[in-house]
């Protein structure tokens, strides 16, 4: 049972999806700081690749990300050409060095491209890159998928699907602009099965608008019957200053604080009950599942996809907004579409914004992954006595206790564990010195 502390749960703190976090991005450095991260990879590197889709067929209400309708083939068109030059004079830039591990395509929703569009820009990839049948991922919105994207992405080798379910209620879909019968998903997670696509993750929702905890156990029963390989449980976020399609959702019906925290307790829960290892805070994997294996193992990472069994030093993205991070460096990508073709069109590199990661940030770094991916971090003996200083009311509430030098998040205490992480953050935390 999880304890339930409502003045921690009315504090926001970030996901740390990356340390130092998104808003500590500034224009002071960019291109030129990318082109020197790129000149010192060294050979046989591992690296990740990005490639970001940012069009959707038609946009969902709560959406956060940076994405726009796909309606206007031109615009498509324009930028799909923009990306591929990109991809070309990144690969041109590192030279061969890197070796390229994984690919993922996300969104958006990289299937609100032909899927002649997603050949073609895995064969450059697979081209341009040293890569040799690294493991390939894709996002999908099931709205948009059709056999013939089954029969692509088979023939293609991805080894990853990950579906946008959110939620299975009708008034709950009506209620975020996303209709999506259960008939139909059935029917997608058929299709891929068949074509021997077995790796299929679920991504779910709670705290969304009429959603009630009925809703939340019928959803994780269903996506149970369809047994995925892995299920990401989310908490919806409302920000309509920030969010502007955010303003058509109906802020007087989303649950209170105490029912999202009953949301999340249920599926995790319901889940775990169900036989599905929890990784972090919102990841869950069956058993047989890489990332499960990856979290019994201790090796569970933490990027802008989530909760990864990726261990690749280097991430390089692809796109508008994309982000590539280097053990030293966090840069980003042009976020508008227009600006970010017009930078590609000249042969420059697109990234405008984003944060140098010194030696001191590394570690705090390094702790909040620990923290958030395994549970538990190790401090160095001049960091153990402010640590303890700080946390002192996590450890009387049960939320942390010590073993040694190592902070570990105990398992009531999860709901908690960006807050514990996020004391280790430089500009919002108080644990000096590091």
């Amino acid at each position: 049972m999880w304890s339930y502390h409502p003045d921690l749960l009315a504090k926001p703190v970030p996901r740390y999806t990356s340390y130092p976090t998104a808003m500590e991005f500034a224009e002071d450095v960019g291109a030129d700081d990318y082109a020197r991260a790129l000149d010192a990879v060294e050979p046989a590197t591992p690296v990740s690749l990005y490639v970001h889709i940012p069009f959707c067929e038609s946009i969902c209400w709560y959406c956060g990300c940076n994405t726009g309708a796909a309606g206007r083939k031109q615009r498509l068109d324009d930028y799909l050409t923009a990306l591929r030059s990109e991809i070309a004079l990144v690969a041109k830039r590192l030279g061969g060095r890197g070796r390229v591990s994984r690919i993922a395509f996300g969104g958006g929703s990289p299937n609100a491209i032909a899927p002649v569009e997603l050949v073609r820009l895995l064969d450059l990839l697979l081209t341009v890159f040293d890569a040799h049948r690294p493991d390939v991922s894709i996002e999908l919105d099931p709205r948009g998928f059709s056999p013939e994207w089954a029969l692509v992405l088979a023939a293609a080798h991805v080894t990853r699907v990950s579906l946008g379910i959110q939620t299975f209620a009708p008034h709950v879909q009506q209620a975020i602009g996303r209709i999506q019968p259960l008939s139909h998903i059935e029917r997608v997670v058929a299709a891929l099965r068949l074509r021997d696509i077995n790796a299929i993750n679920f991504d779910l929702m709670y705290g969304l608008p009429g959603q009630e905890l009925a809703d939340v156990e019928s959803t994780i029963d269903e996506a149970l019957a369809l047994a995925p390989s892995r299920i990401a449980f989310f908490g919806y976020a409302h920000l309509p200053q920030m969010i502007a399609r955010q303003r058509r959702i109906d802020a007087s019906r989303l649950p209170d604080q105490r029912l999202r925290f009953e949301q999340a307790e249920l599926g995790y829960r319901r889940l775990t009950a169900a036989g599905y290892l929890p990784v972090g805070f919102d990841h869950f994997a069956r058993p047989d599942d890489s990332l499960a294996l990856a979290a019994r193992e201790g090796r569970v990472n933490r990027n802008f996809q989530g909760f990864t069994e990726d261990a690749a030093p280097i991430l390089l993205g692809f796109g508008a907004s994309a982000i590539s991070k280097f053990p030293d460096l966090i840069v980003q990508n042009e976020k508008r579409s227009g600006s970010y073709r017009d930078l590609v069109g000249g042969g420059r590199l697109t990234a405008v914004r984003g944060v140098r990661v010194e030696a001191g940030e590394q570690r705090r770094a390094r702790h909040i992954r620990d923290l958030l991916c395994n549970g538990r971090a190790h401090l160095s003996f001049d960091e153990l006595a402010p640590a303890r200083s700080a946390l002192t009311d996590f450890e009387r509430r049960g939320i942390v206790e010590w073993d040694g030098d190592a902070l570990v998040i105990r398992d009531h205490g999860l709901p908690y564990a960006r807050h514990v992480a996020a004391r280790f953050d430089r500009i919002r935390g108080d644990i000096r010195p590091i």
